[in-house]
């Protein structure tokens, strides 16, 4: 039978409806067993382990690599596979966060007398206060939802998502009481657009050394084009004897520059240059540069030591090929 478009519409409504009563319910049930919880984990002297079956698998898997990357070292087992050799990867000194809806998922319950015999501290998140993983577990919390998205009341669905914000307040609460901050994430996230624009400066990325384009004041525009030509940055730096920045001299001051004069090519580099041009320190993050070129509409930026010598340039399609922009 097709279904309309309207009906599609309130299907989608209906299931955001009940869902966001189910996090309104869970965010008003919060109690101190949350704080004991967070504080447990605070404490921990090892790793979290998380272990769910089925869609709390699922869930326990985003879980861990939600506490992983926001400073809280922790890894997923499936119950299954610990059954059968993983239990083996969990220490004493870590604690183990088990979900279940039911509190009485066997694959799960099955480890309970080796965790207790161990001596591992449990944590478990459920739906049944008074199931048997509830009451084996030094801390558990709550998550009971009045009713499943699904209009059978029976695939797990507002009571997933109940978890999976859960999961997410508790990882930000720890982010916050350990003072997590953008560079650690950056850390954690080399590899990630993130952390390319927190980690990298403009020292990995400009062009220095026998690569930097650089001529004197007082050579001809005909030579300054050919260092230009040579180092294929479609700039040069102007510098002094001293090795002082006096300016830059790039394409655009060709263009404006032809447009202006007769003849151009035997006119000393330093009367055509721009003085003033802008600038970053070495050491600098690769964002702010990006920010001061889209700020002063400019492609190209001069590196400076601390010496305020020039030591290198870099300009927008470096940024964009490392993925900063």
């Amino acid at each position: 039978m097709a279904a309309s478009k309207d009906s599609f519409l309130q299907s989608a409504q209906r299931v955001f409806a009940i869902e966001q009563q189910a996090i309104g319910e869970l965010a008003a049930s919060l109690n101190t067993n949350f704080s004991h919880c967070c504080q447990r984990i605070l404490d921990c002297q090892g790793k979290v382990v998380v272990i769910g079956m089925g869609k709390s698998g699922h869930i326990g898997s985003k879980m861990a690599a939600t506490l992983a990357s926001t400073g809280t070292p922790a890894f997923f087992v499936h119950p299954a596979e610990a059954s059968h050799g993983d239990l083996g990867m969990i220490g004493e000194q870590d604690l183990i966060i088990a979900l279940s809806n039911s509190g009485e998922t066997h694959e799960v319950t099955s480890l309970l007398p080796v965790i207790k015999r161990r001596g591992i501290e449990l944590i478990s998140i459920t739906g049944n206060p008074d199931s048997q993983l509830a009451k084996a577990s030094q801390v558990h919390l709550t998550v009971a939802v009045k009713q499943e998205a699904c209009p059978h009341n029976l695939a797990p669905t507002a009571s997933t998502t109940a978890v999976l914000v859960l999961a997410d307040a508790i990882a930000v609460s720890l982010l916050e009481a350990r003072g997590f901050t953008a560079d650690d994430f950056a850390l954690s996230h080399p590899g990630g657009s993130l952390g390319k624009r927190l980690l990298l400066m403009v020292d990995d990325l400009m062009h220095a050394g026998k690569n930097f384009p650089s001529v004197t004041q007082n050579v001809s525009v005909k030579e300054a084009l050919f260092e230009i030509t040579q180092k294929r940055l479609g700039m040069t730096a102007v510098v002094n004897k001293d090795n002082q920045l006096l300016g830059i001299f790039t394409d655009g001051d060709l263009r404006r520059s032809l447009e202006s004069k007769q003849d151009i090519l035997s006119l000393p580099i330093g009367e055509l240059m721009t003085k003033g041009c802008k600038t970053v320190q070495a050491g600098t993050l690769a964002s702010e540069a990006v920010r001061i070129m889209q700020t002063n509409s400019i492609n190209a930026l001069i590196v400076l030591n601390e010496q305020n010598q020039p030591i290198g340039a870099l300009n927008m399609h470096d940024m964009l090929k490392a993925g900063v922009v």
